[in-house]
C-alpha cells in the first residue's frame, strides 16, 4: 500500500525539519512585516495573538501566499483542528473542528452548521456546504477552536473560522498581479490569474480592488461501462458512451471584490463592500474504486454552478473613549446542479431482484404502459439569502475593566429544489404536474436569530485577569413546501398504480385537502380536492401544519443562554497561562417526514487550560488541553427510500490537544502545528431512538456501542512549513521551502453497519515543495504539490442508503507541478 510504504520516510521528514505549519505565528495581521507581532480580531477588539486567552490559529497574508492557498480545503490542510466532510465538488463541504462530527450533514432540510464562518464581520455560515471564498488579497485566516457562541452564535457551537480581507488604504497607491499555469499527474492543465489595486480617491477616501480567475484541471475519468436491469435476459441494458470523458472534473472560478474605505474624521470609519463569485464545475470530484483508480462510470449530465453576492457595510467609531461598530451585510447565493443517480436505480433493482427488480416491483413505464430505462438523474438549485446586523460597544482596552457587548439579528431563507427525473416517465405515476419526475422536493426554510450577547473582564492584579460571557439567544425555524412521489388522480386519487414507485404514503398521498384532512384516509371520494399548495410550482403541500383555513410552516422555536468564563495569568510580556470553561448551542430542527420527530438542540460544553509562550526572540510555542462534553448530539443519515432522517444521538466526550510552534529568525522560518483527538460516545446509539440507550424493546438493537469513535476526525492531525530564504545582490532572494501534512485514519460514519460498508478513511501524508526567486518587482516560483502523487482520502460516501455497492471516495489532488509570477507595481 502507497501510504505504508512511506510511512516512516514521512515521519522522518517531520521530525527532522519540525514541520507542519501552526501559520499564526509567521505573519503580521495586515501583511506587515513585522513577523513577531500578529494581531488578531477573535474577541471583537484588536490584540496581540499572544495575548487572546483562547485556542486560535491565524495564517497571515504572506503565509497565504507562501503556501499558495486560493480556497478552503487548502487552508483546511493546514489548520490540525478543521476536518471536512463531502462530494468533493467546491462549496459543498460541511466543516467540523476538534472532533464535534457525527458525520452525514449537509442536507439542505437538516442541521444547522456547527462551525461558523465569517467574511469580515459578516456571518457568511450556509446549510448544505460552506461558502468557498477563493482566497486572495486577504489578511489573514481566524481559526477559533471551541465553543464561540458568546461573541458568534449558534452555528459557532465547536469553532469559527474567520476570513478578513485587506482594507482601502488612504496612505499609498499599490498594485499587484499574479498567474500561476499548472499540469495534474493523468490529468489536464489549469491555472490562474489575479489582480488586485488600492488607490486613494481624495484625502481620506481610498478604493481596494480584487480580480480573479481560475481553471482546475480535472482528473477523473468517466469510463465506458453498462448497466443491465432485471430481468436478464430480456431486460433493459444501457451504455454511458454518450459521456465519457476523460479529467471530466473541471472548475472554474471568477469574481471580484471591491471596498470603499471612508475617513470621517480621526474618530470614525465608513466601509462599505460588496464581492461577487461565480464557481462552475463539471463532473464527479470522486472516484469509485470498484471501476478503477479515479475512474467512475456515470450514466447523466453532471455540473454545478454555485454564485454569490455578498453586500456589506461596517461603521467604526468612537462615542467618547468607547469604540462602537455596527456591521451589516446582505448575502445571495443560488446553485444549480445535475448528477446521476443511476446507482439508485442499479442498488434498488437488485434489492427487489425477488420480484424481478425494478420492472417487477415499481411502475416505470410510459404513457403506454410500457417498461422504460429506470435510470435517474437529479436536478437540484437552492437559493440562500441571508441578512444580518450586529451593533458592538467595546469599553477601553487599557481599562481595568473592559466590556464587550451587543445585539445581533440575522434572517436566512433557503428556497429548495429537487426533481428526481426518469426520462419518459408516464403522466400519471409523475409527480402531478411534472412529467417524468419521479420524486420532486421543493421548500421554503427560514432560520432566524436574535441575541445580545456581552463579555466583561477585570484585572484582578496586574497579572490575572477573570472573564465573563453571556449570550441570551433566540431562534425561530421554520419549513413549509411539498416532497414525495405524485398521486394518479383517475379515480379520485384511488387508482393504481399510485406512482412510479407504487407508494401509497409519501408524497401527494400525505397532502392536505381542501377539508384539513391529508388525502390519503380520504383518497375515493367524490369531488376531493387537494389544497392550493403554498409553495409555486408543487402540487400541494404536506410539509407545514394545517390551520383550519390553510396551511402554515412546521416551526422550530427556543431560547436559552450560553456562557463562557475565563481566568488567565500573564506573569511578564512572554507568558500567558489560561482556564477556559464555556458552552456552545445547535438550534433543533424539523423533520419532513411525519413519522420521524423534530429533533432537539445539542450543546457542547468545554473545558480548557492553555497556554502562549514566547521562550526566545521569534521563538514560540502555543497549546491547549481540553475536554468537551458533547449532548445528545444531531446526527443525520439516509433512512427509508434514502429519505434524510435527523435525529439525537447519545451523549460524546472529546479530549484533545493543540499544539502550535513557530521559530522565525533570519533567514530560517520553521513552524508546526499539531492536534490530537479523541472523540468518542459515552452511551449506546441505537437503532430506534431510546432515551434509556439500553436499546431494548421490539425492533431495536445497538447500532453502535458506547465508546465507538465519532467519524470523520482523525486521531492526530498536523500540518506545516520549513522555508529558508537567502539573500542574492541587493535586491534579489532566492528560496525553498517545505510543507507537509499528515492525518492518521478515521471512521466515515457513527453507524457501524453502514460505516463498514462504506469504509475508514486510512492515514495519509502530503508533501510540498517549491523554490523560487524574489527580484524587486518581480517574484517566480516553481512549485510541485503532493509530490509522492498519494491518493489521501478526504471523504467516503454513498449515492443513495442503499447504495452499498458503489462507495465513493474523495482524495486530494494528484501531483500537481506549476510555475507562479509576481509582480508588484
Amino acid at each position: 500500500m502507497r501510504i505504508a510504504n512511506r510511512r516512516t520516510t514521512f515521519a522522518a521528514l517531520l521530525t527532522t525539519t519540525a514541520l507542519i505549519s501552526a501559520p499564526a505565528f509567521a505573519q503580521e495581521a495586515e501583511g506587515e512585516a513585522d513577523a513577531t507581532e500578529i494581531v488578531v480580531t477573535a474577541q471583537k477588539r484588536s490584540e496581540s495573538l499572544q495575548n487572546v486567552p483562547i485556542s486560535i490559529q491565524a495564517i497571515g497574508t504572506q503565509k497565504l501566499d507562501d503556501l499558495n492557498i486560493s480556497n478552503f480545503s487548502n487552508y483546511a490542510q493546514q489548520l490540525p483542528s478543521v476536518t471536512f466532510q463531502g462530494s468533493g465538488t467546491p462549496g459543498v463541504n460541511v466543516i467540523y473542528m476538534r472532533g464535534v462530527a457525527s458525520g452525514g450533514d449537509g442536507n439542505h432540510s437538516g442541521s444547522l452548521p456547527s462551525v461558523g464562518v465569517y467574511l469580515d464581520e459578516q456571518p457568511v455560515t450556509t446549510i448544505g456546504g460552506n461558502l468557498d471564498v477563493h482566497i486572495y488579497d486577504i489578511a489573514r485566516i481566524e481559526s477559533l477552536s471551541g465553543p464561540q457562541g458568546t461573541l458568534y452564535g449558534a452555528s459557532s457551537q465547536a469553532g469559527t473560522i474567520r476570513i478578513i480581507t485587506n482594507k482601502p488604504d488612504p496612505s499609498k497607491v499599490e498594485a499587484r498581479m499574479d498567474a500561476e499555469v499548472n499540469t495534474v499527474a493523468g490529468g489536464k492543465m489549469g491555472g490562474k490569474f489575479e489582480f488586485m489595486g488600492n488607490a486613494p480617491i481624495t484625502d481620506g477616501v481610498a478604493l481596494r480592488l480584487v480580480g480573479f480567475y481560475k481553471r482546475d484541471a480535472g482528473w477523473i475519468d468517466n469510463v465506458p461501462g453498462t448497466r443491465c436491469f432485471l430481468p436478464q435476459p430480456g431486460g433493459i441494458c444501457v451504455n454511458n458512451n454518450a459521456f465519457v470523458e476523460e479529467d471530466y472534473n473541471e472548475t472554474e472560478t471568477i469574481g471580484a471584490r471591491a471596498a470603499l474605505g471612508i475617513e470621517l474624521n480621526e474618530s470614525w470609519t465608513v466601509t462599505p463592500s460588496v464581492m461577487y463569485q461565480s464557481t462552475s464545475s463539471n463532473g464527479m470530484y470522486a472516484f469509485d474504486p470498484s471501476v478503477g483508480d479515479l475512474q467512475v462510470q456515470h450514466f447523466a449530465p453532471e455540473f454545478r454552478n454555485d454564485k454569490f453576492t455578498q453586500a456589506a457595510l461596517t461603521i467604526e467609531g468612537k462615542i467618547g473613549s468607547w469604540d462602537l461598530t455596527y456591521s451589516a451585510a446582505y448575502l445571495d447565493r443560488k446553485t444549480f446542479s445535475s448528477s446521476d443517480y443511476t446507482d439508485y436505480s442499479e442498488a434498488y433493482d437488485q434489492l427487489y431482484s425477488y420480484y424481478g427488480g425494478l420492472a417487477g416491483y415499481f411502475y416505470f413505464q410510459d404513457n403506454l404502459g410500457n417498461t422504460i430505462d429506470p435510470r435517474q438523474k437529479v436536478i437540484g438549485s437552492d437559493h440562500f439569502k441571508k441578512h444580518s446586523q450586529e451593533l458592538r460597544i467595546a469599553s477601553p482596552a487599557d481599562n481595568r475593566l473592559r466590556l464587550v457587548a451587543g445585539v445581533f439579528y440575522q434572517y436566512q431563507s433557503n428556497d429548495i429544489f429537487q426533481d428526481y427525473q426518469v426520462a419518459g416517465l408516464g403522466t400519471r405515476v409523475s409527480v402531478n404536474g411534472s412529467p417524468g419526475t419521479l420524486w420532486l422536493t421543493k421548500q421554503h426554510r427560514i432560520d432566524k436569530d436574535y441575541a445580545a450577547f456581552g463579555e466583561l473582564s477585570f484585572d484582578l492584579t496586574e497579572q490575572l485577569t477573570f472573564t465573563a460571557g453571556a449570550r441570551l439567544y433566540k431562534f425561530d425555524n421554520s419549513l413549509i413546501g411539498f416532497f414525495g412521489f405524485g398521486r394518479n388522480p383517475n379515480n379520485n386519487y384511488s387508482q393504481t398504480p399510485y406512482n412510479g414507485a407504487g407508494s401509497s404514503r409519501t408524497g401527494v398521498a400525505s397532502c392536505f385537502t381542501t377539508t384539513g384532512s391529508r388525502l390519503r384516509p380520504v383518497a375515493g371520494t367524490p369531488g376531493v380536492t387537494l389544497f392550493p399548495a403554498a409553495i409555486p410550482g408543487t402540487p400541494c403541500t404536506n410539509l407545514g401544519v394545517w390551520t383550519g383555513s390553510g396551511v402554515d410552516p412546521v416551526k422550530a422555536e427556543g431560547d436559552g443562554v450560553t456562557w463562557r468564563f475565563n481566568l488567565n495569568y500573564k506573569p511578564n510580556n512572554d507568558l500567558l497561562v489560561y482556564a477556559t470553561a464555556s458552552k456552545g448551542f445547535r438550534p433543533g430542527g424539523i423533520n419532513r417526514r411525519a413519522d420521524v420527530p423534530p429533533y432537539d438542540a445539542d450543546f457542547l460544553y468545554n473545558y480548557e487550560i492553555g497556554w502562549k509562550a514566547t521562550l526566545a526572540p521569534g521563538f514560540r510555542i502555543n497549546g491547549a488541553i481540553y475536554q468537551q462534553e458533547w449532548k445528545k448530539f444531531q446526527f443525520s443519515f439516509l433512512g427509508a427510500n434514502s429519505f434524510t432522517e435527523i435525529h439525537n444521538g447519545p451523549d460524546a466526550r472529546i479530549r484533545g490537544v493543540d499544539i502550535d510552534l513557530a521559530y522565525n529568525r533570519g533567514p530560517l522560518s520553521i513552524s508546526l502545528a499539531a492536534a490530537y483527538t479523541d472523540a468518542k460516545m459515552t452511551k449506546n446509539l441505537c437503532v430506534i431512538d431510546d432515551p434509556t440507550f439500553a436499546c431494548t424493546g421490539p425492533g431495536n438493537a445497538i447500532s453502535s456501542p458506547s465508546g465507538t469513535r465519532l467519524p470523520i476526525t482523525p486521531k492526530f492531525k498536523a500540518a506545516g512549513t520549513l522555508r529558508y530564504t537567502g539573500e542574492v545582490g541587493a535586491t534579489t532572494k532566492v528560496y525553498g521551502q517545505v510543507n507537509a501534512s499528515y492525518q492518521s485514519s478515521a471512521t466515515s460514519e457513527v453507524r457501524a453497519g453502514p460505516a463498514a460498508i462504506i469504509g475508514d478513511l486510512p492515514a495519509f501524508a502530503n508533501v510540498n515543495l517549491a523554490a523560487g526567486v524574489e527580484f524587486e518587482k518581480l517574484d517566480i516560483e516553481l512549485f510541485v504539490s503532493n509530490l509522492f502523487d498519494e491518493r489521501g482520502q478526504l471523504s467516503r460516501y454513498l449515492q443513495c442508503g442503499q447504495c452499498g455497492q458503489r462507495p465513493y471516495v474523495v482524495t486530494i489532488m494528484p501531483r500537481t507541478v506549476g510555475l507562479r509570477m509576481s509582480y508588484k507595481f
